[in-house]
Order: structure tokens, then C-alpha cells, then sequence
């Protein structure tokens, strides 16, 4: 049996000698000092630690030497390699270290700027609800009156025909200036705006008067002490009864949608005669729940109809106090509330979520311009 050969022959093993060893790594370190990113490091660290690595390639053929060459030669490319992953190394966290202070600079926030990122705003629905109404009854020929909302009581009451005992013209209800003797009140409603409209127009009248009004109440689910108005008023001769339901029907439609209907329910107020209360028929059920257990409805209570706003023919003593003559000239007016409607047509339930101001409610609507 022959010894074991003890000897190796260079040329072999030329890739193994230390020289070439050397110079491996001196490439690899230039290659490695040379990266600009951590991208071109990547491929720096495929190229001189990957598997298919000049030292890699070396590496496998250790097992190939005799038994005392091993040893050494291991040693060198194991250093070899050791030198490179050191380099790789430090090499990658100064390449982070400029990464993100880049990213710091690009991306730096002056705090004291003013900031522009805001949540684009809106107009209040109780606004765009009531400016539409209104549109309604322009698109009908129908103008736009305004007027005061510190009025004087002969226009919010007297010309009104309501009686100086009646109860509405209380501290109770009514916000007086200074005291019940001043004469001038916050306006209970729209209606003195038509006084207005019929003492400084020609005849025939036909407006719509939308407003915040004013009155005692204690704000509530359903209350507020101010809210909104619109109320339309038409004078001219030969108008009547039907005249003043084939509008309110038109605006109905208007707000609630096509083949929604309409009913007056006799009622008093002291600027018209007759009088009616308005009501719609359930726009939820369309009536199918009155009657029909198995079918409530909550919107209407089951009862088919929902009470919407008062109207009536003007009373002759309104024409007369303004100096209209009411055997010529007749007239309709009618009202209603704008909290009202946007709570029909939106399901709103808490008059509190109108008036609080919170972007939750009013971000619901849109932005409206």
C-alpha cells in the first residue's frame, strides 16, 4: 500500500495561492468602496459573496487538496471571505445612513407652515334645503322677498290680524327687545315679510319668503328657539282654494318625489279664512300601513299622513290693513318649516344634530357649493 500523497502540484491549485487570494479580495473591496446604493451593493455582494463568487468557486476546491494543504489554505479563504462580509458590511449601513438622511431632507415638514391639508367644507343643509325650495317657486314666476328679523309688532302681529290678547304675542313665546311695550320683537315668523311685500309692491303678488325665525321654545328633539322658515304668498284676483293646493302639491313633488300627495285639514289662523293644516301622505308606507299590523310604520305611526305646515286664503282683514282691495283682490299663503322638511326628506330625528355644528352631520349632505 502507497503512502499517502503528501504533495500537490500548484498549477492546481493556482486559484488557492495566496496571491490569488489577494487579489480577489482587493477587487472585491474596490468593487464594495465603489457602491453608490445599496442597489449597487447588492449586486457588488452577488459578485465577490455569492455562490457563484470567485472565493466561492476557490472554496470547493479545498476538498481536492491533500490533508496537509487543507488547513492553510482554509485559513486564507476563510479569512479572505471574512474580510469581504466585513467590508459588505460596514459598507451597507454608511449607505443607509445617507438613505435616509435623504429620505429626512425630501421628505422634511416645516411645522410652522400653515397647513393646507383640510377637509374640503360645506354649505349648512338647512341653507341648500331652503335655497331650493325657494328655486321651486322662482322656476313658477314666483320672486324672493326678505326682510328684518328685529320687526316691529304692528307687521309681526296687528297686520296679521292677531288680537292683542292672543297668546302668541306673550313673553312666553315671543322674544320682545326690551320689554312687552317696546314695540319691537325678534319675528315669530316669515309672515311679516309678506306684509311687507304687499304695502311696497304692485299687485298681483307672488313671492316666497325664506328666514330664520325666533320663539321661546326650549331646544329639544323637535324644538329649537330659532329655526327656519319659507312661506309663499299670492295675490291677485280670481285666486281660490285650488289654486293654492296645485301648488302646494307641485312643491311636494318637488321635495318628496313624484306622486306624493297632498290634503288640507281644516284648521284656524288668524291671517286666513279659511285655514288648513298640510299634510303629506307618508312617503315612507304611501298609507299601506294603516290598518296593516304586520306592516307599522314609524315614520307616520301607522296613520298614512304626515303633518307638514299650515296654509289658508288670505283674510280679507289682512288685505284691508295693507289697503288691497278684498273685493277684488284674494290671495293664499301658506308656510312651513325647513327643520321639518330636511327631517322628512333625510330621516333626522334630533333637531340637537342641526344646530351643534359637528362635520359628522353636515359631511352626510355633501359639499355643496
Amino acid at each position: 500500500m502507497s503512502a499517502p500523497n503528501s504533495s500537490f502540484d500548484p498549477k492546481q491549485v493556482s486559484a488557492l495561492g495566496e496571491d490569488a487570494v489577494n487579489e480577489m479580495v482587493a477587487a472585491a473591496l474596490v468593487d464594495i468602496a465603489g457602491a453608490a446604493d445599496l442597489a449597487a451593493l447588492k449586486e457588488v455582494r452577488l459578485a465577490h459573496a455569492g455562490d457563484r463568487s470567485p472565493l466561492a468557486l476557490a472554496n470547493r476546491e479545498i476538498g481536492a487538496l491533500p490533508p496537509a494543504a487543507k488547513v492553510e489554505v482554509g485559513k486564507r479563504v476563510g479569512e479572505a471571505r471574512a474580510r469581504i462580509k466585513e467590508a459588505l458590511t460596514s459598507r451597507e449601513e454608511v449607505l443607509q445612513r445617507q438613505r435616509d438622511e435623504e429620505v429626512l431632507v425630501a421628505e422634511a415638514v416645516d411645522v410652522t407652515v400653515p397647513t393646507t391639508r383640510r377637509s374640503l367644507g360645506g354649505r349648512h343643509p338647512l341653507t341648500t334645503l331652503m335655497e331650493a325650495m325657494a328655486d321651486v317657486f322662482i322656476a313658477m314666476g314666483y320672486s324672493v322677498a326678505e326682510g328684518p328679523e328685529l320687526e316691529a309688532e304692528w307687521v309681526n302681529f296687528d297686520a296679521l290680524n292677531v288680537p292683542a290678547d292672543h297668546p302668541a304675542r306673550t313673553m312666553q313665546d315671543t322674544f320682545y327687545v326690551t320689554s312687552q311695550d317696546s314695540g319691537a320683537v325678534l319675528r315669530t315668523q316669515t309672515s311679516p315679510i309678506q306684509i311687507r311685500a304687499m304695502l311696497s309692491r304692485e299687485l298681483p303678488i307672488h313671492v316666497v319668503a325664506p328666514g330664520r325665525v325666533y320663539r321661546t321654545d326650549e331646544l329639544d328633539a323637535t324644538h329649537t328657539p330659532v329655526f327656519h322658515q319659507i312661506e309663499g304668498l299670492a295675490v291677485d284676483e280670481g285666486l281660490t282654494m285650488a289654486d293654492l293646493k296645485g301648488t302646494l302639491d307641485h312643491l311636494a313633488e318637488q321635495m318628496f318625489g313624484a306622486g306624493i300627495v297632498t290634503r288640507l285639514r281644516p284648521s284656524y289662523f288668524p291671517f286666513t279664512e279659511p285655514s288648513a293644516e298640510v299634510d303629506l301622505e307618508c312617503f315612507v308606507c304611501r298609507g299601506e300601513s294603516v290598518g296593516n299590523p304586520e306592516r307599522p310604520c314609524r315614520t307616520c305611526g301607522s296613520e298614512g299622513w304626515i303633518e307638514w305646515g299650515g296654509c289658508g286664503m288670505v283674510n280679507p282683514r289682512v288685505l284691508r290693513s295693507v289697503g288691497i282691495d278684498a273685493d277684488v283682490y284674494s290671495g293664499f299663503a301658506f308656510g312651513m318649516g325647513i327643520e321639518r322638511t330636511l327631517m322628512f326628506r333625510n330621516g333626522v330625528t334630533d333637531m340637537h344634530d342641526m344646530v351643534e355644528g359637528d362635520v359628522r352631520f353636515t359631511r352626510a349632505f355633501g359639499v355643496e357649493a
